[in-house]
């Protein structure tokens, strides 16, 4: 798996939400499935679990 680009998720989160109508939770999963991963929760699991180990997983 790549690393996620935030940058790239919160950008693709806000369009998501301002110009297509999402709530923030539909935005974020948008985003996520943008980068390959199944949800906004795997993607933010996967960030924590980078953030804590310090290192790919």
């Amino acid at each position: 798996m790549t690393i996620p680009d935030i940058e790239a998720f919160e950008e693709r989160a806000a369009i998501a939400q301002y110009d297509g109508g999402c709530s923030r939770s539909q935005a974020e999963d948008v985003a996520a499935v943008d980068q390959r991963f199944p949800d906004a929760q795997a993607y933010w699991q996967w960030l924590a679990d980078y953030v804590i180990a310090r290192r790919l997983p």
